[in-house]
């Protein structure tokens, strides 16, 4: 899908260089600002938020491919491998080389990491709290974006590929 984008007649061209038009701005501060919260609520917990990211996927579908927890984290290998060693280090999790594929290694979560769950469920409600947004409005937010990060996953400019998913398949975003 090639995306000409298109200036809103009524927004003088001029406009859409000012910062505070930026979406991708906008974007970026929330994110800054969540992670800040999030450095505090999971300190108790001896998380950081990409190892706290790591735990929710082991937590909802239990041991995975170190590959399929880079597709649903969206972190390529170079950025997950080291994250899994020091998480291994802690004695969160463990890793396995597969037994139908030695190829692969699955991550599986140790006793300690399984028993944290508990500790974590606050910090849901926390975040959610501090957004001052009701819960219908936290799903309408992330539905709103899930849509544009695969609209963006699907963009291409200028006949390149956009900043996420190409066509041919590649999983994770290009940085």
């Amino acid at each position: 899908m090639t995306v000409t984008p298109t200036p809103t007649p009524s927004v003088p061209d001029g406009e859409f260089l000012r910062l505070d038009r930026q979406i991708c701005f906008s974007l970026n501060s929330a994110s800054r600002a969540f992670g800040g919260l999030y450095r505090v609520l999971l300190k108790d917990l001896g998380l950081t938020y990409p190892q706290y990211l790591v735990m929710l996927v082991l937590w909802e579908h239990g041991a995975l491919a170190v590959k399929e927890l880079g597709v649903r984290l969206r972190l390529d290998s170079g950025t997950l491998s080291p994250l899994l060693k020091r998480m291994e280090s802690a004695g969160l999790v463990r890793r396995e080389r597969d037994a139908r594929d030695e190829r692969s290694v699955r991550v599986h979560l140790t006793e300690r990491g399984d028993a944290l769950r508990e500790s974590a469920l606050g910090v849901p409600r926390r975040i959610a709290a501090a957004t001052g947004f009701d819960l219908d409005e936290i799903d309408d937010l992330r539905s709103r974006l899930d849509r544009l990060t695969r609209a963006l996953d699907a963009a291409e400019f200028d006949g390149g590929p956009g900043c996420g998913t190409e066509p041919e398949g590649r999983d994770l975003p290009r940085t």
